[in-house]
């Protein structure tokens, strides 16, 4: 599996082996403890004293799903919602065309902003566009769904 240019960019890699393994174990411990505050205890690494952490569910479930990707082996990019993207970037987290994203930018279908002659997209706008087609493809294919079922009906 290759990372995308962009993506290197960005910083991201693909997990070691041990990187993985780590991953794994920290999530199910994470999820253990899942349904309340969990309380963390790390070491400091200066003063080799242990520090408490309290991690509401919500971001203990936002680690998870992070070490859930890195447990896997992907390469994972953390993109805060107010960065500015090019439009290659974009096109990466998309999954589409260079090219292809431009149209849409063209359209005016996921707003973005000049910088002297390039286009830049902030990334909650792209994501805000990326959830809207991904919850148009998931009807559309439910829709579709419930047509071969009916034609099933009718044979």
């Amino acid at each position: 599996m290759t990372v995308p240019a962009a993506a290197q960019e960005l910083g991201g890699r693909l997990p070691s082996a041990s990187e993985k393994a780590a991953a794994n174990h920290l999530r199910k411990i994470l999820a253990a403890h899942a349904t309340g505050d969990a309380k963390l205890r790390v070491l400091d690494d200066e003063t080799q004293q242990p520090t408490e952490i309290t991690l509401t569910p919500a971001l203990s479930s936002l680690l998870m799903e992070l070490l859930r990707h890195i447990g896997k082996g992907d390469a994972v990019t953390l993109v805060p919602v107010s960065k500015m993207l090019t439009t290659q970037q974009a096109a990466d987290i998309l999954n589409v065309s260079r090219p292809f994203l431009v149209s849409l930018l063209d359209k005016g279908e996921i707003e973005h902003s000049l910088v002297g002659r390039h286009r830049r997209i902030q990334a909650d706008h792209l994501f805000k566009y990326k959830k809207e087609r991904d919850e148009k493809r998931s009807k559309a294919l439910a829709d579709l769904a419930e047509l071969d079922a009916e034609l099933k009906l009718v044979r």
